[in-house]
């Protein structure tokens, strides 16, 4: 599930006509990335992109080059849902499956097949998978404290918070989640559901490239950084 609804509101000026998720990265929108890896692996049998902000530009960008991708359904939000609403209003779709929920609006690349098997073999005491990266920004991240690789604590954008390793927004839900969320009414990732399933929530580290680019500053480097892993 591909969470492209935000107004990016930190990178104005340039959404103030562009959907955030469809900001060029080297000449390509920044959702491409997302789907190149998610329509190429074996391990993904559908792919849900929920919208809101410019919402037509999203739709018209998918019915141009993505009309191809039959296990492809989009999500029309009215009213944005917060990001664990939007997963509670689809139960009947994401029900009985693990489920990987990204912030579409972040720059990645990643083993998506070994964060899958990581999550696969995770500790029967974990019932969510997620996904760090070391930040040159800490103050400006969710900050994680681990023991024995399982997340214990999150620091969300705090002054000097204990380290650089980061929520990188990337997750993977086990049924008995989604099945939890159908009864809560909380409605944000981060704010909500992290909070009550910390020592439950599994951490797998990308080594690869990730980043924020939510500001322009992160935005112009994120340029820079993927110009040279290409």
């Amino acid at each position: 599930m591909l969470l492209a609804a935000g107004f990016g509101t930190r990178l104005k000026p340039l959404t103030d006509n562009t959907p955030k998720c469809l900001v060029p990265i080297n000449g390509r929108p920044l959702l491409d990335y997302w789907l190149d890896m998610l329509s190429t692996s074996p391990h993904v049998s559908e792919i849900f992109i929920n919208t809101h902000y410019l919402s037509e530009q999203v739709e018209k960008h998918l019915n141009d080059h993505w009309a191809h991708l039959s296990n492809l359904t989009v999500w029309y939000e009215e009213i944005l849902l917060g990001t664990g609403g939007t997963i509670r209003a689809h139960i009947p779709e994401l029900a009985d499956d693990d489920v990987m929920v990204i912030h579409a609006d972040n720059l990645s690349s990643f083993d998506l097949k070994n964060f899958i098997e990581h999550h696969n073999n995770r500790p029967t005491h974990c019932e969510m998978s997620m996904m760090l990266f070391r930040t040159d920004t800490p103050s400006s991240c969710g900050i994680v404290e681990l023991e024995n690789n399982t997340v214990t604590a999150m620091h969300e954008k705090v002054v000097n918070p204990p380290g650089n390793l980061a929520n990188g927004a990337v997750y993977i839900f086990s049924p008995k989640v989604i099945d939890w969320l159908s009864t809560t009414a909380f409605c944000d990732i981060s704010n909500d559901v992290i909070p009550m399933l910390l020592g439950k929530i599994t951490a797998w580290t990308n080594t690869r490239y990730h980043r924020d680019i939510g500001t322009p500053e992160s935005y112009t480097q994120a340029q820079i950084d993927f110009k040279a892993l290409a």
